[in-house]
């Protein structure tokens, strides 16, 4: 199935995105109107001010309710009927995490397990469920992590993240040979792109302080990370969606979905590109002194998407001047071109 053809098998299907009010569930949301698709949304609340969400002033069924509780998981799914349910809703900070591990665990532990029931026992035929690539034991070696990898998490985050995986597993071996229930876990590195306003992320940070005239903390300039706008991991996320829709059991699987081979970015690269593309950007080096660990070397391998799913970056080398462009539209302009850049992105599949 082609790219393109993924995107287009979406027409007229009910999907239910938790988590939508967020900076990749909003960007599914308009994805998917566009696309002719029935969205449903299920939030527990605007995480953002300013949002995304908000700015997209959308036309989706927007719903209010807490992940981790089952019931109204339930709820939600059997109104919404959906074809597909992708799956944001989380506790997404590292940070956060550290200072509040029992919220984090709750919402990415216990909310997964409200959704994998509630398709469950709603015979929901078709799950994705976005994890991250930190849910890899990273011994930092540089080597980039395969799907059958062990799993880990030497952090609040990353090991509630391992845990979910672990869960998405479980049903997959429980219950795929009782039906059409087909669940895939999507492994995404940092990801970028216009309309984020959450803290502790690099570009935002850099955006903000930009925008309003202060200079941006910096934290670990020499960490490496896979950065990916968020058009290149939402394709894939549909491509894999799309497969689970038409029913292909072989994609009820894991998935990374990570940067091509040595694209991989240092803090410092991306922090030297952006003051490039923003000459009022200012910029000051704050190491961390709680003694936190956080991975200075994480990469994947995303071999199997390429191959098997035919996904592959698109916009990997522009994505910092695309992002730039958001904040710089939004910012000084007034502007959302959120839409323009989902049509830039499509002409550019196949």
């Amino acid at each position: 199935m082609s790219a393109t053809g993924a995107l287009q098998s979406f027409a007229g299907r009910r999907v239910l995105i938790t988590g939508h009010t967020g900076f990749k569930g909003s960007w599914l949301c308009l994805w998917l109107s566009r696309l002719g698709a029935h969205v449903t949304g299920f939030s527990d609340s605007i995480p953002t001010d300013p949002s995304h969400f908000v700015e997209l002033k959308l036309d989706v069924d927007d719903r209010r309710g807490d992940i981790c509780n089952p019931a109204a998981v339930a709820a939600a799914v059997a109104d919404a009927k959906p074809d597909i349910i992708f799956h944001f809703a989380a506790q997404s900070l590292v940070r956060k995490a550290y200072s509040d591990p029992l919220t984090t665990y709750r919402a990415n532990v216990l909310g997964t397990l409200a959704v994998l029931e509630a398709a469950r026992s709603n015979g929901i035929g078709a799950t994705v469920l976005a994890t991250t690539d930190k849910v890899y034991r990273n011994d930092e070696s540089g080597r980039r992590y395969k799907e059958d990898d062990e799993l880990g998490g030497s952090d609040p985050y990353s090991a509630s993240k391992s845990c979910a995986e672990i869960m998405a597993q479980s049903y997959r071996d429980s219950f795929l040979g009782e039906g059409a229930m087909l669940v895939a876990t999507v492994r995404a590195g940092n990801v970028v792109g216009g309309g984020d306003w959450a803290e502790d992320r690099l570009l935002p940070d850099l955006m903000r302080a930009a925008f309003g005239g202060q200079a941006a903390l910096i934290r670990n300039p020499h960490s490496t990370r896979p950065w990916q706008h968020v058009l290149d991991v939402l394709a894939g996320y549909l491509q894999v969606g799309a497969r689970l829709l038409a029913g292909d059991r072989d994609a009820a699987d894991a998935w990374n979905l990570g940067p091509m081979a040595d694209s991989s970015i240092r803090v410092q690269d991306l922090l030297d590109a952006t003051a490039a593309r923003t000459p009022q950007l200012r910029f000051e080096i704050q190491p961390d002194e709680t003694g936190r660990h956080e991975s200075a070397l994480l990469q994947l391998d995303s071999a199997k998407a390429m191959d098997r799913l035919g996904w592959r970056p698109r916009w990997e080398g522009e994505m910092i001047e695309r992002t730039i462009d958001w904040y710089r539209a939004f910012y000084e302009r007034g502007r959302i071109i959120s839409g323009d850049q989902i049509d830039s992105y499509q002409a550019a599949l196949d």
